[in-house]
């Protein structure tokens, strides 16, 4: 038998697919953790109910990353991307209300490595000639 159609042989996610699984969990545990820290009262930022979601949506982030890596599952990849997408989102209002420009610079981190995670996620890995 051939060891490169051997299933057993060939990793469960590639390399880039496992930086994307990596950046997924650590914005999924930044989530995760904003929930202890709610907004106080009478200053500008999220209200509990968003940071809620975003702790459901870090546990499942979490959750499907850990899968994805262990098995490859790609409905697993497609639910870490899908919230790592959705908690990106939850983020962008930080653009339009009046907060100070260093919070915002954050939040266009977060976007941006939000971006390049899930780019990740969905790179295909390389075919050997």
């Amino acid at each position: 038998m051939n060891t490169s159609t051997d299933p057993r042989s060939t990793p469960a996610t590639s390399s880039r697919q496992r930086v994307g699984l990596v950046l997924a969990m650590l914005l999924s545990l930044a989530n995760i953790v904003s929930v202890a820290s709610p907004t106080p009262d009478g200053e500008v930022g999220p209200p509990i109910g968003v940071l809620v979601l975003g702790a459901v949506l870090g546990l499942l982030g979490i959750g499907g990353a850990l899968l994805a890596w262990r098995t490859g599952n790609r409905m697993a990849l497609r639910v870490t991307a899908g919230a790592v997408i959705v908690m990106a989102l939850l983020a962008v209002p930080a653009f339009f209300v009046d907060v100070p420009s260093g919070l915002k610079a954050v939040v266009g981190a977060v976007v941006l490595v939000s971006l390049a995670s899930v780019v990740l996620i969905f790179s295909m890995p390389r075919q050997e000639s």
